[in-house]
């Protein structure tokens, strides 16, 4: 695989229904997509360009060819670098409700036993703007780049509600958008991906099973397996996100949101949530918030 014959790029949102987009995408035989996110030039940059071309199988010749990898969204240097190497590519982007991608993405690690039970520490804009969970949302700003680099017409940006109230619709934007023709949802296409609500084994009995993995790999989907694990998995009690921190949340997001809301053209005063608030009601802190989002509003 060269350089020149990858011809599009899913670089976000985490915890966007991305990897919803990239099964449909893979359903058809007319596109190619390696499984894994290679991360490639936002954390595996000093592998090097063999290591990623390499990474592309020969099944791609000959099709359209992408890849995609939620961090290239919002690691700095990903946009320049993905532009040296891929300035011809197609970009697409799909975002969501800020605070609700934040908090999914805490549940997540939460699932996994990475992350502790008080939600605040990981969420609350006051206590500092983590990366992993608070700035990964501030779309607006991480987009500029991919703007400024590639332009509007390259970058097809789509939203999380379009996979849950309109998924044909949200596949026929992204066909266009890469030249392909029309084509049926594949079979499972309105189902989730992912599901936080199935159970699963504890994280702590998962680490001390571990040493099992090896053996219990090749059983894996037998009737007998799930019937084990349905012996030990538990229906998980994720932290709630209460009133007073989705308030902040929104208050912390408002900013950017109305400069995304001006990039895309459309309306997103939804994502403010019935504890959120107008976006009149942003002065003060928030104000001299919006400063950091001018240069996003500079390439409109």
């Amino acid at each position: 695989m060269q350089f020149d014959k990858i011809d599009f790029i899913i670089i976000g949102a985490a915890k966007s229904a991305t990897t919803w987009l990239q099964t449909q995408l893979q359903s058809d035989p007319a596109v190619y997509m390696p499984d894994p996110e290679l991360h490639y030039f936002s954390r595996e940059y000093g592998r090097g360009e063999d290591w990623y071309l390499s990474q592309f199988s020969e099944e791609g010749a000959g099709k359209i060819v992408g890849e995609k990898s939620n961090s290239y969204l919002y690691v700095p240097e990903a946009a320049a670098r993905l532009h040296r190497h891929l300035p011809h590519v197609k970009l697409i982007v799909q975002l969501r409700n800020p605070v609700e991608r934040a908090y999914s993405d805490y549940c997540m690690l939460f699932r996994r036993g990475e992350v502790g039970g008080d939600i605040g520490n990981y969420l609350d804009p006051s206590l500092g703007e983590n990366l992993r969970f608070l700035v990964a949302g501030n779309f607006a700003s991480h987009l500029q780049s991919y703007i400024e680099l590639y332009g509007r017409e390259a970058l097809l940006t789509l939203f999380f509600e379009g996979v849950a109230g309109d998924p044909e619709t949200q596949m026929s934007r992204i066909r266009a958008h890469l030249g392909l023709p029309p084509r049926p949802l594949a079979p499972g296409g309105q189902d989730k991906v992912k599901d936080k609500t199935v159970p699963v084994v504890p994280a702590g009995l998962r680490k001390r099973l571990a040493w099992m993995k090896p053996i219990a790999r090749p059983l894996r989907g037998t009737t007998a397996f799930r019937a084990v694990r349905n012996l030990i998995a538990q229906e998980i009690q994720y932290p709630p996100l209460t009133d007073e921190l989705r308030k902040r949340l929104n208050d912390y997001y408002g900013p950017s949101i109305e400069v995304l809301e001006q990039m895309s053209g459309q309306s997103l005063s939804h994502w403010y949530g019935p504890v959120g608030r107008s976006k009149k009601d942003m002065t003060g802190t928030d104000t001299l918030r919006r400063i950091n989002y001018q240069g996003a509003g500079s390439v409109i």
